[in-house]
């Protein structure tokens, strides 16, 4: 009992010594995981623009089905990385922001969804990182039956 009165004041924590070589330990981990996670990052970039052009496409061909008339797709002025427009006449239905990061590419400037659900024009859309890596490139495609499909690669 009397020895644990008496005990010699030890020091707890850490040092700066111990806790200077923990961060650069964290550093050099960190240094190493980054690439990787920029290249998570760019992936669900383009993942997330290539739903929202899905999106959008199944949005146009129900509106037709629905108000039993055409719906048109058309991309912003200066191209489809710039954004689309769905309109239904004159009435815009939805109007989707420019993308960043990511660079949509397509052979028409627009396509439209008659009545009954088809489309007008079979298109295909390349979503490709800003980056230009091909690895992460998507592909949405519309048939001439109206239907979107999507796919990882190049069109």
């Amino acid at each position: 009992m009397l020895e644990l009165m008496f005990r010699p004041n030890t020091s707890r924590g850490f040092t700066l010594l111990e806790l200077m070589v923990t961060l650069a330990i964290a550093a050099i981990l960190a240094s190493i995981a980054a690439p990787s996670f920029n290249g998570l990052i760019e992936n669900q970039r383009v993942r997330s623009v290539s739903n929202d052009l899905m999106s959008s496409i199944n949005l146009a061909r129900s509106e037709a089905v629905t108000r039993n008339a055409t719906i048109a797709v058309t991309q912003a002025s200066g191209g489809w990385t710039n954004g689309w427009t769905i309109r239904a006449g004159g009435t815009d239905l939805r109007v989707e922001d420019p993308v960043g990061g990511v660079a949509i590419s397509a052979a028409l400037s627009s396509f439209s969804y008659n009545s009954s659900g088809r489309a007008t024009a079979a298109v295909s859309f390349t979503v490709a990182p800003a980056s230009g890596n091909a690895d992460r490139t998507r592909c949405v495609a519309i048939s001439l039956n109206g239907k979107p499909s999507s796919k990882k690669g190049a069109c």
